[in-house]
């Protein structure tokens, strides 16, 4: 149970640091205007752009923050072999903390009494949610179960496609909840993996549903980013992403707490992701926003001078 405890928390860092290395690689490599900003007339709205991520390819900062989702992706693997989803899930959307603490030193972001309040919060409600989950559920998926999660990956895409089409600023949010469903659907399909070994892998149609959701979540993700709010985007995603897989935990795959731990556990998880998305327009840690250094320049601006 220590070890899942520390994998997860590995893996929250991880990401953490991964969304601040990614700086402005979405912007950077985005064709769609600043938010803010007025197309010309007659402009069609450009939609989701499967070419943004090859265009992010091109940096090296994206290159190795992937590195670093890997690791934070084995150490949830790890994390989800004994802890129940909700746990789990909640303290993936703690990386947002790590994000803003990272964030103050790396690129000059200005975290205001507020926020430090709210990353007090995070670290809080992982700790109750450590102190009270108690092992994952029992209960097995069947094939039905795993084969749903590829048809829930094939859905969402069909929705994100048809999300990227929508106006500013409804485009946003959409495209938020999506990724973080996607991102959810993601937890679950690790979480019901039958075995770490290749040959069960292979065979296993949770895999599938596994590689489809982080491909089609990150698309989405990063096209919520291109020149919407960070915050709504963001917010989004935190809530997608651990609201649903922990209902689906609790009620088809008969995940608990420890006896008498209920109101810990939901003390924590309500506490981490409320706080989680207090901390939400650190989901990208460049956006060109009022946040400046102490001379006065954007976040934008200083994180290009870093990469120069």
């Amino acid at each position: 149970m220590v070890a899942s405890l520390v994998a997860a928390v590995v893996a929250a860092v991880c990401y953490g640091v991964a969304s601040v290395m990614q700086a402005v690689a979405a912007r950077t490599a985005s064709h769609r205007p600043p938010a803010g900003t007025t197309p010309a007339e007659g402009t069609p709205t450009p939609g989701v752009d499967p070419g943004l991520l090859v265009r992010m390819f091109g940096q090296w900062r994206f290159v190795a923050s992937l590195g670093l989702d890997t690791i934070g992706f084995l150490a949830q693997l790890v994390a989800l072999h004994r802890l129940p989803l909700f746990a789990v899930q909640a303290m993936i959307a703690a990386n947002l903390a790590v994000t803003a603490v990272v964030a103050t030193w790396l690129i000059g972001a200005v975290l205001h009494w507020r926020e430090w309040v709210a990353v007090g919060g995070v670290v809080t409600g992982v700790g109750l949610l450590g102190s009270s989950a108690g092992p994952e559920g029992a209960s097995q998926a069947s094939v039905v179960f795993k084969l749903s999660l590829i048809a829930a990956v094939a859905g969402l895409a069909l929705i994100g496609v048809a999300a990227g089409r929508l106006p500013d600023p409804l485009r946003t949010p959409v495209l938020g909840v999506v990724a973080g469903t996607g991102y959810g659907v993601l937890g679950v399909a690790a979480r019901v993996l039958n075995s770490f070994a290749p040959l069960s892998l292979i065979r296993d149609p949770a895999t599938y549903a596994l590689i489809a959701a982080g491909i089609v979540s990150f698309l989405f993700y990063a096209s919520a980013l291109e020149a919407g709010s960070v915050t709504v985007a963001t917010a989004a995603v935190v809530l997608a992403e651990t609201l649903p897989p922990s209902a689906v935990g609790v009620v088809f795959l008969g995940d608990r707490t420890r006896p008498g731990m209920t109101g810990v556990a939901i003390a924590g998880f309500v506490l981490a992701v409320l706080c989680a998305v207090a901390l939400a327009r650190f989901g990208e840690a460049h956006h060109d926003d009022d946040r400046t250094g102490p001379n006065g320049e954007s976040l934008a601006q200083m994180a290009g001078k870093a990469g120069a």
